[in-house]
């Protein structure tokens, strides 16, 4: 398991966790829709370099 896919997992579950809170506070759907595509690309490039 390489430390660049540990990294970009890691940002990835960060991301994610970020998509949820913006979502609880009720922000802009375009936010919330931008930060999930970016928690979605490093958690699937994360698992493809694993």
């Amino acid at each position: 398991m390489s430390k660049s896919a540990v990294a970009l997992i890691f940002v990835g579950l960060f991301l994610a966790g970020g998509v949820i809170s913006f979502w609880k506070q009720k922000l802009p759907k375009g936010v919330i829709l931008v930060l999930a595509i970016g928690s979605v690309m490093c958690l699937g490039s994360g698992l493809m370099r694993l």
